[in-house]
């Protein structure tokens, strides 16, 4: 251990400057209000038919509540990977070097050093203060991100950091979590097949006979750590050491200060507590990336036992919901590259030019187009797409390998491709035994799902689009035209609507959420805990009970 020194990689702060000099950067000084204008504001930039390149990160300086009440704490939004430019200020390379640059950070990790003195810890809550209105995570901006839908304000930039029992190996997810009191939050961890890491400690705590599982959420850090989160890396491997791979310097970390973890020492802030893993408690509904809004279901309610902040903190929330979108971006970047070493380099198939994830509105997870160059043997197709529809778990539902001159940006193209490159009978598979992934759990009533090319259409009710509703876009588009921000081109869909899955009970707490009244909304769920049910149980609105 050793105190601090300068270190070798930036940190949020030099990462916002960065983007500051190189014109990436909006500083939003006048007033806004983040339970009903902040996320709309700037997701007018992923639906108003701005290009990619052009979009923004956005820094509040100036925030106030649904209740007007203000906060002291600036929140950046888009400040990660608004567009592929923003991410490679972070990776610190140019945009074509980013897939390198993870490939070399997998292959030579760098263990973390452990510091004893810290920026995270300048400022410390802990014990009954943190119950307390206007402090713990209540003195947090924390955002409502999908206004008319959501019912709390809910961390989405995270790096939640829990640690293995059994082996002592810390893992680092990006999960969200919703505010409910100024002590207490509900964690959601994926609890599908290849999902969350966090997950797998979770039901090692209860196979223990524990009842608590120690947890750090980390909100802003350095970039090289900040990355770890979104990336899908083994189960078992420790993302601070992948994070020293990218600075190319072992990482600086210090011990946090209530619960047996090593938290990033210059991280933003750091929310410190236990997660009980005897009982679950009603969270949501919130706009997921699958681009529908996840209905209410029972996850982890977490206990906090300490709030620690940087003194000039600045917070960080994903733009995340319908593709494209911050989240979708910051995947998108890193994973592409993943899969296209997996076909060139792991599997050895010549003549594939580059693999692209579809990224509006299916959100990278569904659809994965495969260039491949003209002539290549009709067997190495079709080794490429078994190779690309059976990397990831959650990826790929429909593959389509496409010669060089299709756009694949272009759902058109790819259409008149299909349209007239193929012969259905020969050149169209249906591979059954894939798990559902990632999407609205209304989707399918079993447990498998199969890789094929499917009727698209509404077959029943479903969640409603994940998109702020009308009236908070079209408030957020007289702000934007107020500041004096490119014009905007609406393209459909450009706010949420319901698709019949729908319940007034939700309306009503998302309608409280978006004037500032999550810590009512929480008080609802408190009592509705319910001891040993597994999270992501769904939750009836009618009965108040499981489902």
């Amino acid at each position: 251990m050793t105190n601090q020194t300068r270190r070798a990689y930036n940190d949020l702060h030099d990462h916002i400057a960065e983007l500051d000099r190189q014109g990436l950067l909006i500083r939003v000084d006048r007033e806004i209000d983040k339970d009903a204008e902040m996320h709309p504001l700037v997701r007018w930039q992923f639906v108003g038919g701005m290009k990619e390149a052009d979009r923004k990160a956005f820094l509040f300086t100036n925030i106030r509540d649904g209740k007007g009440r203000a906060y002291e704490i600036p929140v950046i939004v888009g400040g990660l990977a608004a567009n592929p430019a923003i991410y490679a200020v972070g990776m610190d390379c140019p945009v074509e070097e980013i897939g390198a640059k993870w490939k070399d950070a997998l292959a030579h990790p760098i263990p973390p050093r452990e510091v004893e003195a810290a920026p995270c810890h300048d400022i410390v809550e802990t014990g009954g203060v943190l119950s307390q209105e206007g402090h713990g995570i209540d003195i947090l901006p924390i955002p409502v991100s999908t206004p008319g839908f959501d019912s709390a304000p809910t961390l989405s930039a995270t790096n939640v950091i829990t640690v293995d029992p059994e082996t002592g190996v810390q893992n680092m997810g990006t999960y969200r979590c919703a505010l409910k009191a100024p002590d207490r939050l509900v964690v959601r961890m994926a609890t599908r097949v290849g999902g969350a890491g966090g997950y797998q400690h979770y039901l090692k705590h209860q196979q223990q006979g524990d009842t608590e599982m120690p947890v750090a959420i980390v909100l802003g850090c350095p970039p090289c750590v900040a990355f770890m989160g979104p990336q899908k890396l083994p189960i078992g491997v420790d993302e601070f050491d992948v994070a020293g791979g990218l600075a190319g310097h072992a990482v600086d970390v210090v011990r946090a200060r209530t619960v047996p973890l090593l938290v990033p020492a210059e991280a933003e802030v750091v929310i410190e507590g236990y997660i009980d893993v005897t009982r679950v408690e009603p969270e949501g509904p919130f706009g997921e990336s699958h681009g529908h809004i996840a209905l209410e279901e029972y996850n982890m309610p977490m206990r906090v036992t300490a709030v620690t902040r940087r003194r000039d903190a600045v917070i960080p929330s994903y733009i995340s919901q319908v593709a494209p979108s911050e989240s979708s971006v910051i995947k998108r970047v890193a994973y592409e590259p993943l899969f296209l070493s997996h076909l060139r380099d792991t599997l050895s198939i010549k003549g594939i030019r580059k693999v692209s994830l579809h990224e509006p509105l299916t959100g990278l997870l569904r659809v994965t187009v495969i260039t491949v160059d003209r002539g290549i043997p009709r067997t190495e197709i079709w080794r490429a797409l078994y190779g690309a529809a059976f990397f990831k778990g959650d990826c790929s539902k429909i593959c389509i390998a496409v010669d060089e001159d299709i756009d694949v940006d272009s759902p058109d193209s790819i259409l008149w491709a299909m349209s007239y490159r193929t012969n259905p009978v020969h050149d169209m598979q249906l591979l059954p035994h894939r798990g559902q992934g990632h999407g609205p759990k209304r989707e399918h009533a079993g447990e498998e799902d199969s890789t094929l090319l499917i009727d698209a259409t509404m077959k029943s009710p479903m969640p409603p689009l994940a998109l702020p509703t009308r009236p908070y876009m079209e408030r957020a588009r007289t702000i934007w035209e107020e500041m004096g921000l490119p014009p905007l081109m609406p393209q459909s869909p450009w706010h949420g609507y319901s698709l019949g899955a729908w319940h007034d009970y939700w309306e009503a707490a998302a309608d409280r959420a978006a004037r500032g009244g999550y810590l009512e909304n929480g008080k609802i769920s408190l009592p509705q805990q319910r001891p040993g049910l597994k999270p992501e149980t769904k939750f009836d609105p009618d009965t108040g009970e499981p489902m």
